[in-house]
């Protein structure tokens, strides 16, 4: 019996399902935040591209760390209190921004990025599994597709709420030389946004445990470990080369939707700090525009070509654009009562439309014959996502060393686009090493 529910419970899954739901938008603007937050701690803190590239580093090398102790925290405390038990220290992560704030010591922030990576690590690990064992099996794909939907519109509206909270009222500093009084200012700004948002999320594990999500049956612990297992996936080619592809999509991911609005700051955009929801909207219509083609009209690894192909021209764009040129937005924004912003800022939300169905279209690829190694195989992909710590850390070493600046850092996107290419092609097709 895959899960504990009786005839009663499957006559209703609307709340289990809403509660999910609920939990994949959280996920979603938590994570989106960096987004926002990272320019701003930039211009308060005055840091060098590197250093503001660490914001996201210590965020997601959480899941480098935490993925396995993890699934080992689940097994022993089942999947509803794992749960609760990961928003548990997503709450603490937010308190620790009080002190950070306060006091404007890096560091601090540092580690309330790394406990908020650690939280998500486990409310994820333990959530995940909802999404295909809470419903019937031949409508996953659907469910899953809604929840991806959920967490990139989270996207949309987490640095709307930023801005709105904390940026508009400092929107006339940019591209000026700060006093204390000011940087003090927007220091403790950040105060009582994350304490509220703490407070909420402390309150929401309270009710996930309480609630009437099923408990889902634990897994056999020698299914889910085992040096053996691990290097039998990984002699399938299509398992490993998708774990690389995933590492890279994450990469440019996260490039993307969480260093534009540093790129904006730079170019003197007040609003920069909402700049990460122009590429979260890329990715719904991406997402919508995937399972509206999605098999019916193209296949997956077509689709895959499509997107790398896409993210390899956008790159070269950013890279070749001028940042004094207006011709998307002249045609795309301005008629439609939009704002005026440069290509190459453009180009970079576009990305989100490129890296879209990536993620979705590299799992069945690299799980296409794995058979009992399949729960194997999904927890080594779910270690790609170490891609969002490494992208960005790269984007900031390469943006301190080259002549174009914050602009030049976006070439480490290139061989990120070209393995997933390769990937479309022909990775996924090679079922053995020999």
């Amino acid at each position: 019996m895959e899960m504990t529910l009786n005839s009663e419970n499957k006559r209703s899954s609307v709340i289990p399902m809403a509660i999910v739901a609920g939990l994949f938008f959280i996920l979603g603007f938590a994570t989106w935040l960096n987004g926002s937050l990272m320019p701003y701690l930039k211009q308060i803190l005055q840091l060098s591209p590197l250093q503001a590239s660490l914001i996201l580093f210590s965020f997601y090398i959480a899941v480098t760390f935490t993925a396995l102790p993890s699934a080992w925290v689940i097994r022993k405390v089942g999947y509803k209190s794992g749960m609760a038990l990961g928003m548990g220290i997503m709450m603490l992560a937010g308190l620790l921004f009080i002190p950070a704030a306060k006091t404007q010591i890096f560091a601090l922030f540092l580690l309330a990025q790394l406990v908020m990576g650690t939280g998500q690590t486990l409310l994820q690990t333990a959530v995940n599994p909802y999404v295909v064992r809470i419903g019937p099996e031949e409508s996953a794909a659907a469910r899953v597709s809604v929840m991806g939907i959920l967490n990139k519109g989270a996207g949309v509206i987490a640095p709307m709420v930023f801005t709105a909270l904390i940026l508009d009222s400092f929107s006339d500093r940019v591209g000026i030389e700060l006093t204390q009084v000011q940087i003090d200012e927007m220091a403790n700004s950040l105060v009582y946004p994350y304490m509220g948002m703490a407070l909420f999320i402390g309150f929401l594990a309270i009710l996930v445990k309480k609630s009437p999500l099923p408990e889902l049956a634990k897994e056999d612990d020698e299914t889910l470990s085992g040096k053996g297992h691990t290097r039998e996936a990984l002699s399938h080619p299509n398992l490993a080369l998708g774990v690389v592809a995933l590492f890279f999509y994450v990469a440019v991911e996260v490039i993307a939707g969480d260093t534009i609005g540093i790129f904006a700051l730079s170019l003197g955009i007040e609003k920069y700090g909402v700049m990460t929801s122009y590429t979260m909207i890329c990715m719904v219509l991406g997402y919508i525009l995937g399972i509206l083609t999605i098999p019916r009209f193209i296949s997956q690894p077509t689709a895959l070509t499509i997107s790398a192909v896409l993210g390899i021209l956008l790159t070269l764009g950013i890279l070749l654009g001028s940042n004094e040129s207006y011709v998307i937005a002249n045609t795309l924004l301005v008629p439609l009562g939009g704002v005026m912003l440069p290509d190459t800022l453009l180009m970079i939300a576009f990305l989100g439309l490129a890296n879209a169905i990536v993620w979705p279209a590299v799992w069945p690829l690299a799980l296409s014959g794995m058979g009992k190694l399949t729960s194997t195989g999904s927890a080594l992909l779910v270690m790609g996502i170490a891609g969002g710590a490494f992208g960005p850390l790269f984007w900031g070493i390469t943006s301190s060393a080259t002549s174009l600046g914050l602009q030049g850092g976006y070439m480490v996107m290139l061989p990120c686009y070209l393995f997933i290419l390769f990937y479309a092609l022909k990775g996924h097709k090679i079922k053995s090493w020999k």
